[in-house]
């Protein structure tokens, strides 16, 4: 039997919005007509904050990145799995992990504390190591930079480094105020 979720610790607003609170949950998914996820009725709690917090949010998630899908997905899902925000990495499997070229095994190695390298394309294998150096001690080691540095513009280096360090910041806001899983989003695959 599972057990019931916990109560969140921040309620997300339901509907019906206010009108400003429900153009900008709008704007937050993207004017795509699916109702607003529970992270982003949460921050709506705080209207600026949430505001601010769209900029960056978009820009990390749109067609500017210069990482590319794939590798954006890659790191966001490891950044999650590793600070075991289920809630985060289970939004972007479903919603983004078949688009990015993610299989169901990459998906659930992103989740594996070891993730085994026969799954990952040298790239792929890089951009996990730098996520699990960072997670692991806040920095990326000289021989790793030197590694990544070979491989990537200064650009796809900053913006490796900053999607890993939002997404932290995104595990720590789901976790603090106890966002609610997702009905339809992947799990935790179990070990």
């Amino acid at each position: 039997m599972t057990a019931p979720a916990p109560k969140p610790r921040i309620e997300p607003l339901e509907p019906p919005f206010e009108p400003a609170v429900g153009e900008s949950l709008q704007a937050m998914m993207g004017g795509s007509g699916i109702p607003p996820i529970a992270l982003f009725r949460t921050l709506a709690r705080h209207p600026q904050l949430s505001d601010a917090m769209r900029g960056l949010g978009r820009f990390v998630l749109g067609p500017d990145l210069k990482l590319g899908l794939r590798l954006r997905e890659l790191v966001i899902d490891r950044v999650c799995a590793r600070c075991g925000c289920e809630y985060e990495w289970g939004v972007h499997a479903t919603a983004f992990g078949a688009r990015a070229g993610l299989s169901a095994s990459q998906l659930a190695a992103t989740v594996s504390e070891a993730v085994p390298v026969p799954a990952w394309s040298e790239e792929d294998a890089l951009v996990l190591a730098a996520v699990d150096e960072l997670h692991d001690s806040a920095r990326v080691s000289d021989a790793l930079w030197a590694r990544l540095a070979a491989r990537f513009s200064t650009e796809q280096l900053l913006e490796l480094l900053v999607l890993a360090g939002w997404y932290h910041a995104i595990a720590y806001a789901i976790h603090g105020a106890g966002v609610p899983l997702e009905a339809w989003a992947a799990r935790f695959p179990e070990s």
